[in-house]
């Protein structure tokens, strides 16, 4: 059967959905009133949903919970957080609750630059393009006025333009690295249309200045994109107390024993790549469930992060610890380019909440917001791994999820839970009790 199909885009959303149960689905007779089951209600906006993306089915949920308790620089907050994963969630909000009391986070935005390129290959003499550079980077000002105006107003706009040689590596090639401020908003289609305008003007300024030969005047512009790597948009999180207040923070282990062993665990994290990717899995899990709550853009956090992480050449923990004179510190500094206004911030319902869930923050509050919650998670993660171990409490967590997969109904899941209450649970396990019956 030829699958391929033209103009998919243009059917309804009941016709995408027909086409796709009769060429890859043809025995789900109840595929129609499945997706269906998840629309919204409200049509519009189910509407508005449809609108964020292409080729829409359906809606695919997730949950959408919240870890109350975070002391953040004097102020508590309750943490809206999105996310699939078991004990995520209650591990970030344990975690808040037991700094709360040993004076919870302390948080500060380090810098707040964004930036962006325009790679173009050029034949002509790099050394021209710096002589006359306060000529070129006026006219793309200048042209771009129109573009930047809103954005100056607000306290933004383009802080610097570098021009980098790269033809060392690359023939021929060479790069305008440009510096922005957006304020509160993430402004990635704002930092895209300028560039693209830098790069028009740039062209027609080489065609026409009269320093440049014929052979000169050829400039083509590769590609204008922002770049996701934002070591200038930095926040950093902390937490520390004497050691001694660390008391009760696990079970049969003394306050100084546990902190020595946490504070190697983290250096072990920051010595081991293979180790570290999964330390800082941990922390983006913090990271990432309140950028989605907020319909901030959790790919691009990722990558800046990730590469912020190899930033000297190897790739380490995000996070650090040290013991000195008798004080526990543990603190992360981690890039977060991120917005409380524009894209879907208003249009996704929950989003919308989300943030007045936070006290309508700006976008500075909400990277310190975002930065505790992501130190919150790896504390908790860490905590477990030095003491009881990952699996008692992540499994815990993880039993209703293997209880619905095996179709228990709510009185087995009730007397589940009790005999699991001091056992440990793995799928055979909760299988093997519940057909024992």
């Amino acid at each position: 059967m030829n699958k391929n199909i033209n103009g998919f885009s243009k059917l309804s959303k009941d016709g995408k959905i027909a086409w796709l149960q009769k060429n890859y689905l043809p025995d789900v007779s109840e595929l129609q009133e499945e997706l269906s089951s998840f629309w919204h209600t409200d049509a519009d906006l189910q509407r508005i949903i449809d609108g964020f993306s292409e080729n829409t089915l359906s809606n695919y949920y997730l949950p959408f919970g919240l870890a109350p308790n975070f002391l953040i620089n004097g102020q508590v907050y309750a943490v809206p957080m999105v996310i699939e994963e078991s004990s995520v969630v209650a591990a970030a909000a344990s975690a808040a609750k037991f700094w709360s009391t040993r004076g919870g986070f302390q948080t500060r935005v380090i810098a707040t630059a964004k930036l962006g390129q325009l790679h173009f290959h050029w034949k002509g003499k790099t050394e021209k393009l710096h002589q006359l550079a306060s000529e070129w980077k006026a006219r793309l000002l200048r042209d771009a006025a129109t573009l930047t105006a809103n954005m100056e107003k607000r306290g933004g706009g383009v802080i610097d333009m570098e021009l980098i040689d790269f033809t060392d590596l690359e023939p021929d090639y060479h790069q305008l690295r440009v510096t922005f401020e957006t304020c509160d908003s993430m402004g990635a289609n704002f930092i895209n249309s300028v560039l693209e305008q830098f790069g028009e003007s740039l062209q027609h300024f080489v065609e026409t200045h009269d320093a440049f030969t014929n052979e000169e005047r050829d400039l083509d512009i590769i590609m204008a994109i922002l770049s996701n790597y934002t070591p200038n948009c930095l926040v950093r999180a902390e937490v520390r107390c004497p050691v001694e207040k660390l008391a009760g923070v696990a079970p049969n282990m003394d306050a100084r024993t546990f902190a020595e062993r946490f504070a190697r665990a983290v250096r072990i994290a920051r010595i081991d790549p293979y180790r570290a990717v999964t330390h800082n899995k941990g922390i983006f899990n913090g990271i990432d469930a309140v950028v989605l709550a907020t319909a901030n853009d959790f790919r691009a956090v990722e990558a800046g992060g990730h590469a912020y992480a190899a930033r000297d050449g190897q790739y380490r923990s995000l996070s650090e610890c040290e013991i000195v004179d008798g004080e526990f510190r543990f603190w992360l500094e981690v890039p977060l380019a991120l917005g409380t206004v524009g894209g879907l911030t208003k249009l996704h319902p929950l989003a919308k909440r989300s943030l007045e869930i936070l006290g309508k923050p700006s976008a500075n509050q909400l990277m310190q917001i975002i930065a505790a919650t992501g130190l919150a998670q790896n504390f908790a993660a860490l905590r477990s791994l030095i003491t009881t171990g990952i699996q008692q409490g992540h499994m815990k967590m993880h039993l209703m999820n293997i209880l619905n997969h095996l179709g228990a109904d709510v009185d087995q899941m009730e007397r589940a839970v009790q005999y699991f209450a001091d056992k440990v649970v793995s799928f055979t396990a909760v299988r093997d009790f519940l057909q024992l019956g």
